[in-house]
């Protein structure tokens, strides 16, 4: 049987504006969207919801249709919740689109969404011309999209340009939706990480985001007691990218929706990461492990006070119980974990926000869902402790995958469950720790290894700053090999043989780094936080190459 939630809630059958702005409820008044490097660049709903009716209205006038994508190609900044609130609660689709991203990779996005109108931030547009020229784009559907007004660029105009008057978008009003329709009718594309192949659109409906948002604060709350019997007041700081479901869900809707100021970071760098910490006495970030390895390793936490946070949420990636203890008893706070992805809106399993658990569980199922897992030989998994891939069903699980039936068809089972990819086990009382990616697991000499455990073991090390491990495949056999970056003061005094033998004396024969170790600057990862693994492959292949052609000169 499946595991259910024990908790159960109310899901606002409604659409996003409807369920952010509800009927009958003054908007809030106060700033929420807050620019972190200069507080006084803010907007509140209320001031919003006035550029949400001048974007809605604007979109009609250009004839901009219903389920037609809007793409929004830019950094953070305290408009991007009016693009996002206001192209999807005008029924249109939202898409954000990697600023990282090549031309070759915005082109495909344009294309493969069949958007209608693209936003872009001025400091993006070269590649965002030439991704359009390459597809035949028109560049009278590309607006310039800051938070202040931006002079015309290469005849780009800017987004304010097309925006009706305060005083006609007055009376605009949009669509409510009924429940069928926040069923399904898709708000948002948000694009999958694209570790197997190109990137999928993730079809997100009205209901999906609505119930993550309330599935995520109602275990966040879960077991909380405030000392004074009142709930604190609380700071988000909003560094993840907005493009990005982590970053819409928490640095907009749940901001929103909780009232809570959230301070926008344009581009996460540390050091500025760590000053607006100490600076807006932010109290919750919501990150990803590679972050927690910054702030357990590097020397700059030294320099700030950040006693003020008291709770990190932590997912997109796995987080060894180690790293996550580290962190809660150096900084003397909460690291609760969460495990989601793309397809299920955001998450799908938290541990409840009251809870200090130290032994690296993702917590329970949310309200209104269900998992089960499925072994190697497809049987659904019955005892607590046995390893299977994770199926999930529920109100958050995305419609499918945008323009690819085959995809979606393959993802989902007859009974309707996502497959994940992620593999679990879980305990008699329900709560589910995660193992490592199906896809990313390999075998040496007939047994499994899982990166992501050679990775935490890695990060015990006092030289080790960051680390990713893969297979390298030679004359048809996988070895495990680690790309390490070295702490500041290690560098020129460690070896990569002193890694390979300290790893040695801590892990079984099977799981030693026989495929080698090789230092580097950086670990690749995505900027939701994920390794990069098809990178790891390919530098992999590249060592393995090199190898082979080495030993065939000898």
């Amino acid at each position: 049987m499946p595991q259910q939630s024990p908790y159960q809630i109310d899901i606002p059958a409604t659409d996003i504006l409807s369920y952010v702005y509800p009927e009958g409820k003054a908007p809030y008044e106060k700033p929420i969207w807050i620019d972190a490097a200069n507080p006084e660049r803010s907007l509140s709903p209320k001031q919003a919801l006035t550029w949400i009716k001048r974007l809605g209205l604007g979109l009609d006038h250009l004839n901009i249709g219903r389920n037609d994508v809007v793409m929004m190609f830019s950094t953070n900044h305290i408009f991007c919740p009016v693009a996002y609130l206001g192209v999807a609660g005008s029924g249109r689709v939202f898409s954000g689109c990697n600023p990282a991203y090549t031309v070759k990779e915005i082109a495909f996005q344009i294309t493969n969404t069949g958007a209608k109108l693209i936003l872009v931030d001025p400091s993006l547009l070269d590649n965002a011309l030439k991704a359009a020229e390459q597809v035949g784009f028109p560049h009278d559907k590309i607006f310039l999209f800051l938070d202040e007004p931006c002079e015309t660029q290469r005849g780009i105009r800017d987004w304010s340009s097309f925006l009706a008057t305060e005083e006609a978008a007055e009376s605009w009003q949009w669509h409510q939706m009924s429940a069928d329709e926040s069923k399904s009718n898709t708000a948002v594309l948000n694009y999958s990480s694209g570790t197997t192949g190109l990137p999928k659109g993730v079809k997100i409906s009205h209901q999906n985001i609505i119930a993550n948002v309330c599935q995520s604060l109602y275990m966040r709350e879960l077991e909380q007691s405030y000392p004074s019997g009142q709930k604190p007041p609380e700071r988000f700081l909003g560094f993840l990218p907005l493009y990005h479901a982590y970053g819409q869900l928490w640095s907009i809707t749940a901001a929103a929706i909780t009232q809570t100021p959230c301070y926008y970071m344009r581009v996460f760098n540390f050091e500025p990461f760590l000053s607006h910490i100490q600076r807006h006495r932010i109290t919750h970030i919501q990150t990803a492990p590679p972050i927690l390895v910054m702030l357990a390793k590097r020397p700059e936490t030294e320099k700030y006070d950040l006693s003020s946070l008291i709770n990190i949420l932590c997912g997109a990636a796995p987080l060894s119980k180690e790293l996550q203890n580290e962190v809660s008893t150096k900084f003397n706070l909460k690291v609760v974990q969460t495990w989601g992805m793309t397809e299920v809106t955001c998450s799908c399993l938290h541990v409840p926000g009251g809870l200090d658990d130290r032994s690296g569980s993702v917590g329970q199922v949310d309200p209104g869902a269900e998992i089960k897992l499925i072994d190697d030989n497809g049987n659904e998994v019955t005892q607590p402790g046995q390893r299977g891939e994770i199926f999930v069903k529920g109100k958050n699980i995305c419609l499918g995958y945008w323009k690819n039936e085959s995809a979606t068809k393959a993802t989902f089972d007859s009974d309707g469950f996502l497959k994940t990819g992620d593999v679990a086990i879980f305990d008699e009382k329900g709560w589910f720790w995660i193992v490592d990616r199906a896809k990313e697991i390999f075998k040496v000499n007939g047994f499994q290894v899982a990166p992501a455990e050679l990775e935490a073991v890695l990060l015990e090390n006092d030289d080790v700053a960051d680390a990713a491990v893969c297979a390298l495949n030679r004359d048809h056999e996988d070895y495990p090999r680690a790309y390490v970056v070295l702490k500041e003061q290690a560098k020129g005094k460690v070896t990569e043989k002193d890694v390979v033998e300290w790893m040695a004396s801590k892990v079984a024969k099977h799981k030693r780094l026989s495929g080698g170790v090789k230092f580097i600057e950086e670990v690749p990862k995505s900027p939701s936080g994920k390794i990069q693994r098809v990178t790891l492959r390919e530098w992999a292949k590249r060592d393995a190459d090199q190898v082979t052609e080495i030993k065939a000169r000898l």
